[in-house]
């Protein structure tokens, strides 16, 4: 497996959208960092993360997470919950779950678990069957006759 030149993390590919500030931008990627790990396997000129709240600190608020990386369908995963702090977590956490689905979907020859699952196997019958029986020729049918 060859490594990656220059690996994604959060801290060069996060933007802020709509609900936050560059002020918040640090803060969020603090919050992000568990995901570094998991976009090490990226390219970071060809990952995006942006990160959005709608009615930010109101009943109903709306985290959205926008996840782009060359060569693979936009990942969003959104979050209702009504603790800012918890919500970022909801989407980051949502967010490396499908990064986890997606990779292993794109690439199940890499998966070790995939690879050495074997068919079970039945037992070997090592007793020979047991012979037909005798015809009985007191009940031979009349075509046989």
């Amino acid at each position: 497996m060859s490594a990656v030149a220059n690996p994604a993390t959060v801290a060069e590919c996060l933007r802020v959208g709509a609900g936050f500030s560059q002020g918040d931008r640090n803060w969020i990627a603090e919050q992000f960092a568990t995901l570094d790990a998991r976009l090490a396997s990226f390219h970071a000129d060809a990952t995006e993360l942006e990160v959005s709240v709608k009615d930010r600190e109101a009943r109903g608020q709306k985290v959205t997470l926008e996840c782009w990386i060359a060569g693979r369908q936009k990942i969003v995963t959104t979050s209702g919950e009504e603790d800012l702090h918890a919500a970022l977590n909801d989407v980051r956490d949502d967010l490396r779950r499908r990064l986890n689905d997606a990779k292993t979907r794109q690439e199940p020859r890499h998966n070790k678990h995939l690879r050495d699952v074997s068919p079970p196997q039945s037992p070997v019958d090592t007793e020979e069957p047991d012979p037909l029986p005798a015809a009985d020729p007191s009940r031979a049918d009349a075509e046989t006759a």
